[in-house]
């Protein structure tokens, strides 16, 4: 196949996630963790906009500075628009634009939305029609969240969070995100966990070797009852977010302070997500946190993944 020329511009949107409950298994051989996770894509979006080209290459925009990103073979979307390429054995390249509403290093999931996003894309585009089955399986190769920014929704991912199931979740979810100033490695948030666990062997349990979701979560989900699910959020990279960034528990007490029904750190962190009661609740504590000085946004959940929106 060759590109062709054309002005054609595909544009598909993909979500940011949280991760409402997070179990990490112990350190395996090959330096990775199992994880049982619950997932929500929320209603921060990715927009990514794929252009025919000879080569590969991709820009940022947006409110987000993206000046410490890299735009080079690298970058993630690039990564997912040649592994399609290859795939597809599709002989041409493309022009990525993407406008980034979602924090970077935040831990929710934006670079991962972003391959989400460029596979959908460079499909489309290319009309290589590899199907949603194909195209997991090469999210899956990209990082553990990138399926799930494909897939939307809820979700109880497992293994390295890209075995996924869909869990079922009733109505709308509202939450509160507080932005920190710094990013955090997520790399660098597992080792400090494994580093807490080593420290504390003798004060915690052991870590699971296959850790699971507890079904209380998921009940609370099913319900759509943000009390209930309120009393299960967790998230096991929370501590060792806490150790590297100890600002992020005056945050948390904020939030819990001015309102918000519980909160936690989102993924490997730094951003803070919290539960609202409802949408009401969600504008007061939003107002709240921003008189705090805190940079918030507002999002709800769940929502749809990766979704062609034209071209």
């Amino acid at each position: 196949m060759s590109t062709g020329a054309t002005d054609r511009v595909v544009h598909v949107r993909a979500p940011g996630k949280i991760n409402v409950f997070m179990k990490v298994g112990s350190l395996l051989d090959d330096g990775y963790h199992d994880v049982a996770t619950a997932y929500q894509a929320i209603s921060l979006y990715e927009e990514v906009y794929a252009r025919p080209a000879d080569d590969f290459s991709v820009r940022f925009t947006g409110p987000i500075d993206c000046s410490g990103l890299a735009t080079d073979g690298s970058n993630l979307a690039i990564k997912a628009a040649r592994l399609l390429a290859r795939a597809a054995d599709y002989r041409g390249g493309v022009s990525l634009e993407i406008e980034k509403h979602v924090p970077i290093a935040g831990g929710m999931g934006g670079g991962s939305a972003d391959a989400a996003a460029t596979l959908v894309a460079c499909d489309h585009l290319w009309g290589t029609n590899l199907g949603r089955d194909e195209l997991h399986e090469l999210a899956a190769q990209l990082g553990a969240d990138v399926p799930f920014a494909l897939m939307g929704g809820t979700a109880v991912g497992t293994g390295r969070g890209d075995r996924l199931s869909p869990a079922l979740a009733q109505g709308t979810f509202h939450w509160v995100l507080a932005l920190a100033d710094v990013g955090l490695s997520t790399p660098e948030v597992y080792a400090e966990l494994d580093r807490h666990r080593e420290r504390h062997v003798h004060d915690i349990a052991p870590a699971p070797e296959q850790p699971t979701v507890d079904i209380e979560v998921l009940q609370a989900l099913r319900a759509g009852d943000p009390h209930r699910l309120a009393e299960y959020l967790h998230n096991d990279l929370q501590a060792p977010a806490l150790h590297l960034e100890p600002a992020l528990a005056k945050t948390l007490e904020t939030g819990e302070l001015q309102g918000a029904l519980a909160g936690l750190v989102s993924g490997s962190g730094p951003t803070v997500a919290f539960l609202a009661a409802d949408q009401d609740a969600a504008l007061e504590l939003q107002v709240a946190l921003s008189a705090s000085r805190l940079t918030v946004l507002r999002a709800t959940g769940p929502v749809h993944g990766a979704r062609v929106v034209s071209g």
